[in-house]
């Protein structure tokens, strides 16, 4: 029983980290190459900072996870806040796309077993599924972020990446047609 839940448990969590992913990079569809460095103010965050944010720290979390768990001393946390010259659209999707492959290959691979190991995350001391966890919400709280900021910039041009409004009652005829075939 427990394998049994263990095994549903890491596939959900798989599928919930690719349908993040898969948002995020919907609503990164929608904006231009400059649209990704707009900042609503001085002190909010662009895509590109969110975007570089994100793989840094799925980068720190992941690799080597969950034996090496803590964040790596190599990492610059700060700097991920601050576009650089080299800092390209297609720049940061290669480096974004890397960071979800580091995450996934130290996912897909745990065992029932490694579950409940500990693991360090900034000095605390979680089981790796309150590791995954606390990682799903903070990677959920971001792409949340970009997804407003891409719906905010295309505006009236925006493409619903769920159901549209006013479609409510279409979407749920439509799920049910579905359902009945």
């Amino acid at each position: 029983m427990q394998e049994a839940f263990t095994a549903h448990y890491l596939n959900d969590a798989i599928r919930q980290f690719r349908q993040l992913k898969e948002l995020a990079e919907r609503a990164l569809a929608q904006i231009s190459d400059d649209e990704i460095f707009t900042a609503l103010d001085e002190e909010a965050n662009s895509i590109a900072v969110l975007m570089k944010h994100v793989a840094g720290s799925m980068r720190a979390r992941w690799t080597g996870f969950p034996s090496v768990s803590d964040e790596a001393s190599s990492r610059n946390r700060d700097s991920e806040f601050a576009i650089d010259e080299g800092d390209t659209k297609r720049a940061l999707i290669e480096h974004w796309e890397a960071a979800w492959q580091c995450l996934f290959d130290a996912i897909e691979p745990l065992t029932a077993e490694d579950l409940a190991k500990p693991v360090l995350i900034r000095g605390r001391s979680l089981s790796v599924i309150e590791a995954i966890n606390r990682q799903l919400i903070h990677y959920a709280y971001h792409v949340g972020q970009i997804v407003f900021l891409a719906k905010h910039l295309r505006s009236s041009t925006w493409q619903s990446l769920s159901i549209p409004r006013g479609k409510s009652a279409e979407f749920s005829t439509a799920a049910r047609q579905r359902r009945e075939v």
